[in-house]
């Protein structure tokens, strides 16, 4: 009695056991009747089949999109990966509206995103690494900064950057720190925690009038490392300029410079950017730097905002040393989350 309620009626009148698969079977018959013998389904969609075709050209070209009005560019870039989004919907309406045409065009952005994106979908992380950094920009109006400085020092860093360090909250960072690092350094608004000694610590000019980036040397137990810690200027999207990024470009073309210049082999930088890997106007830095993230990290890393992350703004890149894994950090009372990465700095073997 109990194997008749796995049985099934059968074409015949009769009753058998459901074979898997069946009902995915009569889903795709149900969605595709009509199908065969129309010779609309390839007239129909059009105008799907060239939005598909427009959103893949967006996607190849983006390096292409000028950025002399409102920075579309680099808007574009900034959430490049979020077009995948439309590819789903694309293909739903093509269903919807029958049309074999669409469906075969939504196949080109499709296989463009995952050559794109297709890489950071995939664990590669490894458990080696002589070294591990964080950075964090702790929002200037964070409503806690002991409890956000104790939660990133949980976190295990040898390094650990700060940025947006309202000069009010300095003592309140250094003393949550002090149990964990011994040494520190403090330069405008962004600051260098270190197990590790520190010396040569100046501030790197990245033409803003104020200084909101600096540079240490950290001597770690497998030799001396060039530190940097920025934080770039904000960008903004506004109705009536688009885009506004001139001064954060500015400052990365100067941050990029500093980075060519420096004389260590290892170089660590860790900072807020204020744009992503794909966005053009940072080539001055990630031209000559890998990202943590990209290298040797889980899925996209994203860093902000941190209520619902969009865009990995957040940034830890290096020169000199191989990456080993990479990660965000759990959220504190700031509005970004912090980002993490073990790094390996023996590359001799």
């Amino acid at each position: 009695m109990a194997q008749q309620a796995y049985m099934t009626e059968t074409a015949d009148g009769g009753s058998g056991p459901e074979r898997p698969g069946s009902r995915l079977r009569r889903l795709l018959h149900r969605l595709f009747a009509g199908w065969r013998g129309d010779p609309r389904i390839w007239r129909r969609g059009i105008i799907l089949a060239a939005l598909a075709l427009l959103l893949a050209l967006v996607m190849v070209l983006h390096s292409r999109i000028p950025n002399r009005v409102g920075n579309l560019g680099s808007l574009t870039e900034t959430f490049l990966p979020w077009l995948g989004l439309a590819i789903p919907l694309l293909l739903l309406l093509a269903l919807v509206r029958r049309s074999a045409t669409a469906l075969i065009a939504v196949l080109l952005p499709a296989i463009v995103w995952l050559n794109l994106f297709g890489g950071l979908l995939t664990d590669k992380s490894g458990s080696g690494g002589d070294l591990m950094v964080a950075t964090h920009n702790v929002n200037a109006g964070n409503p806690d900064p002991a409890a956000t400085a104790r939660s990133v020092a949980a976190s295990g860093a040898d390094i650990l950057a700060l940025e947006e360090v309202p000069g009010t909250a300095v003592p309140v960072y250094e003393q949550a720190l002090a149990p964990t690092y011994r040494y520190h350094a403090v330069v405008g608004t962004v600051g260098l925690w270190s197990k590790y000694p520190m010396t040569d610590v100046r501030d790197v000019d990245i033409k803003l009038g104020w200084k909101r980036a600096m540079r240490a040397t950290v001597t770690t137990p497998k030799g001396p490392v060039a530190v940097y810690v920025a934080h770039m200027p904000s960008v903004r999207v506004k109705m009536e300029a688009g885009f506004t990024a001139r001064q954060r470009d500015r400052s990365a073309d100067a941050l990029g410079e500093a980075i060519a210049d420096e004389p260590l082999k290892r170089v660590v930088l860790l900072g807020d950017l204020n744009g992503t890997m794909n966005d053009r106007s940072l080539n001055a830095v990630t031209s000559q730097m890998r990202s943590t993230q990209g290298a040797a990290g889980s899925g996209f890393g994203f860093s902000w905002p941190a209520s619902f992350p969009m865009a990995r703004i957040d940034q830890i890149m290096v020169r000199g040393a191989e990456p080993e894994s990479s990660w965000t950090l759990p959220r504190t009372g700031s509005d970004h989350l912090p980002v993490a990465a073990r790094v390996k700095l023996d590359t001799s073997s």
